[in-house]
């Protein structure tokens, strides 16, 4: 048995009929929309790798399933903005090198997003909960707090 999925992604609308009911919403993503800026990790939702949001708010691609997805509007990175429009989290991103394999970055920006349209994200320690359920191995932490940071300080400017 198949079912059919309805999804928008990144604004575009996607009807996809024959999915299989136990495909994970990370697998739909990557293998069926061809949209692998969603990195799969752990598989268990501890890493954060897979983190998207819908409707708005952060989820686990990897603890989803495709279906339960169905009607939602979904944003991955690639939404975000494009290599010559990058929005603000990206560019800050950029600036404090809040990156080194980029296997995590993904998540982290789609964590990013969500902390800072929901928290006014003032403090480190703040932004530092915020990452909690994103796991890197490579920067220690400290510059991608430090982008989170200077983007929630352009945000507060740009009200």
């Amino acid at each position: 048995m198949t079912v059919n999925v309805s999804v928008t992604v990144n604004g575009t609308r996607h009807d996809v009929s024959g999915v299989e009911p136990r495909l994970l919403l990370s697998d739909f993503l990557r293998e069926t929309l061809g949209l692998t800026g969603t990195h799969v990790g752990c598989e268990h939702g501890v890493c954060g790798a897979c983190t998207v949001l819908m409707d708005g708010h952060s989820v686990r691609s990897c603890l989803m399933l495709a279906v339960q997805a169905n009607g939602s509007e979904i944003t991955t990175v690639e939404g975000l903005g494009a290599p010559e429009a990058l929005n603000a989290l990206q560019t800050q991103f950029r600036e404090h090198h809040g990156l080194q394999c980029g296997f995590c970055t993904p998540g982290m920006l789609m964590t990013g997003e969500d902390l800072l349209r929901k928290y006014p994200l003032a403090t480190d320690e703040e932004i530092r909960e915020g990452l909690s359920g994103n796991l890197c191995r490579c920067t220690g932490y400290q510059n991608i707090v430090a982008a989170i940071r200077s983007a929630a300080a352009i945000l507060r400017e740009n009200v």
